[in-house]
C-alpha cells in the first residue's frame, strides 16, 4: 500500500481526486505516471488488493477509484460493491486485461461506473476517469451490449422482472421503446433517429427510465434489459 500525490495543474476546474489500485507494482506505477501530467487529476493513494482500497477510500475520499477486477485477499468486483455501498458518491472505473470478460458484467452490476480495457491508451484512461467523474458510463455502446449479451443472459442468478411487467404503467410505451433501443447498443443520437425525436427528449425519457427501474446508470439499464427478456441474444 502506498501513498503519492501528482501534480496535476488546476486549470480552474475542480481536481479529480483518484486511487489506483491494481496487484501488480509496474501496472500501479504506470498508471500514476501516466495520469501525473494530466490537468485536474491527482492520484492521492496506490493500493494493491481490494482491502487496502477500501481502507485508503475512507482515508483519503477518493472521486473515482481506478479498479483491477481481478486481484488477491479481496478482488475488484467484491471491492466496488463494498465501495459504493459505503461510498455512493465515489465512482470506479473498473480495469480488465481482457474485453470480453464476465467479471466486467459482474463489476458493473456490482456498482462500476465504466470498463477500460488495459491496453487503452493513455489519453482514453484520461477521458473515460474524467467522464464517470461527471457520473456517465464510461463503456462503448456496442461493447457494452456484446458484453452483457455475452454473460448476463447465462447468469446464474433469477430473472429480474422489469417494473413495467410487475407494476403495469410505471413505463410508458415510449420509455419501453427508448429502453429497448439503449441495450441494443444504440447511442442517444442514433436513439433520437430511430424515433424521430430529439436527443434532449430522448435524454429526458433516460433520465425517467434509470428512475423507473431504479438504476443508476446506461450499464446497468442493458443488464436490466436483459435480465428482464426486454431484448435476447440473437441467434446466429
Amino acid at each position: 500500500m502506498s501513498e503519492t500525490h501528482s501534480a496535476g495543474q488546476d486549470d480552474g476546474e475542480r481536481t479529480v481526486r483518484v486511487l489506483i489500485v491494481d496487484d501488480q507494482p509496474l501496472v500501479r506505477r504506470g498508471l500514476t505516471l501516466i495520469l501525473t501530467p494530466a490537468p485536474a487529476i491527482t492520484v492521492v493513494a496506490e493500493a494493491e488488493n481490494g482491502e487496502q482500497a477500501l481502507t485508503l477510500a475512507r482515508l483519503h475520499r477518493p472521486d473515482v477509484v481506478v479498479m483491477d477486477i481481478r486481484m488477491p485477499v479481496l478482488d475488484g468486483v467484491a471491492a466496488t460493491q463494498r465501495l459504493t455501498q459505503e461510498r455512493p458518491e465515489c465512482r470506479v472505473l473498473a480495469l480488465s486485461t481482457f474485453d470480453m470478460d464476465e467479471y466486467v458484467v459482474a463489476a458493473l452490476r456490482a456498482g462500476a461506473y465504466g470498463f477500460l480495457p488495459k491496453d487503452s491508451s493513455p489519453e482514453e484512461l484520461v477521458a473515460a476517469i474524467r467522464t464517470v467523474h461527471a457520473g456517465e458510463a464510461a463503456v462503448a455502446p456496442r461493447l457494452l451490449t456484446r458484453l452483457i449479451s455475452t454473460y448476463v443472459t447465462s447468469a446464474p442468478a433469477a430473472p429480474r422482472r422489469p417494473p413495467a411487467v410487475t407494476e403495469p404503467g410505471d413505463l410508458t410505451p415510449r420509455e419501453v421503446e427508448v429502453w429497448r433501443l439503449l441495450a441494443t447498443g444504440l447511442d442517444n443520437h442514433e436513439i433520437a433517429r430511430s424515433m424521430e425525436i430529439s436527443v434532449s427528449t430522448v435524454k429526458n425519457y433516460i433520465t425517467s427510465i434509470f428512475d423507473k427501474l431504479a438504476v443508476r446508470d446506461r450499464a446497468q439499464a442493458v443488464i436490466a434489459a436483459y435480465e428482464s427478456g426486454l431484448v435476447t441474444v440473437r441467434q446466429a
